[in-house]
């Protein structure tokens, strides 16, 4: 079964073709990066505007690559939310008339569970039950996967997601955007315990996070310098920031596994493509003995496959939604906090 997956939650339109759940046939991703990169950060409705003139091609392109024609198509998944809404807007719309017009079942797609579901396109090993930890500019959430469709979430970021917090601390160092790569690559030649920065939450119990304590605090360690003096101070600045936000991640998270019986870890997200926390956490889960997931970086960032994926799987269960279905721009549906 064939099914076409339709991305456009943020600043990237992305369409895939991903056949019985499992094999990519193709995946599209068209960036938005040097349209943003002025302004610092997404600006919505310039994002919607792209995703318009972009909709069109990069889903041509998707069926070229998995040499189809649309004929071929048996069903239709597209992001539902959460996101930003006029984005997913754009996405939605898009995939529903599409679906209309070829007359085939159409399924919207949590964003999140797409995320936290990626990594068995290329791990179908993953065994259950499993905590998944989805970081990325929006979202930074702890869960405790059972199986497909049964989630807890344990924990989640009570103001800026880590991959924002990366973003604006980027800003605050004089980088582009977006500023998560950077930091990644300036802290390779720097000491991350030069500068000591909070780790928000870390003497709290529970699995939350807080991340707008750690960019204050940057803010301010970048002000102290003269201007002359911060450029040679950057790679420490960056590798001491990022290290807080790595030891805030694994603190939970190895927190978590102490509390849920867990036969493995799952990261994802924009973030999971960091260096430093793909170290960090795979050293965690050695020490531990437990297997460690990370989805290749063509599926950590926002994609089309791994709506396709998740998709098929609610598709041949007989679900369907209809067409009447609008966008959440917040976290709802099946990725749920504890009762």
């Amino acid at each position: 079964m064939k099914i076409l997956g339709i991305e456009t939650s943020c600043d990237e339109t992305s369409a895939a073709v991903v056949e019985d759940g499992k094999k990519i046939l193709s995946n599209v991703i068209a960036s938005q990066v040097e349209i943003h990169n002025p302004f610092g950060g997404i600006v919505p409705e310039l994002a919607c505007r792209a995703h318009v003139k972009n909709l069109l091609p990069v889903v041509q392109e998707a069926l070229d690559q998995a040499a189809i024609d649309l004929t071929d198509v048996e069903g239709i998944a597209v992001t539902a939310g959460p996101g930003l809404a006029g984005a997913l807007l754009m996405g939605l719309t898009f995939a529903k008339s599409l679906a209309y017009s070829l007359s085939v079942p159409f399924t919207g797609v949590d964003h999140l569970e797409a995320h936290l579901m990626s990594a068995f396109l290329e791990h179908p090993e993953i065994p259950f039950p499993f905590l998944g930890l989805v970081v990325s500019g929006g979202h930074t959430n702890l869960y405790f996967v059972r199986g497909v469709g049964e989630y807890e979430l344990l924990g989640k970021t009570l103001d800026d997601a880590a991959g924002e917090a990366f973003d604006k601390g980027a800003k605050a160092m004089g980088l582009r955007y977006p500023g998560g790569p950077l930091i990644d690559k300036l802290s390779q030649t720097g000491n991350r315990k030069a500068f000591r920065f909070p780790r928000g939450l870390s003497n709290q119990e529970g699995y939350h996070f807080s991340f707008s304590g750690l960019k204050t605090a940057l803010n301010q360690c970048v002000s102290r310098f003269p201007q002359a003096d911060l450029q040679p101070a950057l790679p420490d600045i960056a590798a001491s920031f990022q290290e807080s936000i790595v030891e805030a991640l694994t603190l939970k998270l190895w927190r978590a596994w102490e509390a849920f019986f867990a036969e493995a870890v799952v990261v994802a997200g924009g973030v999971a493509c960091n260096r430093r926390l793909r170290e960090e956490v795979s050293r965690g889960a050695m020490e531990r003995n437990i297997a460690v997931f990370f989805p290749s970086p063509s599926l950590c960032s926002d994609n089309a496959a791994m709506i396709a994926a998740l998709g098929y799987h609610s598709l041949v269960r007989g679900e369907r939604s209809p067409l009447s279905l609008n966008p959440y721009a917040t976290m709802v549906h099946k990725i749920h906090a504890p009762s």
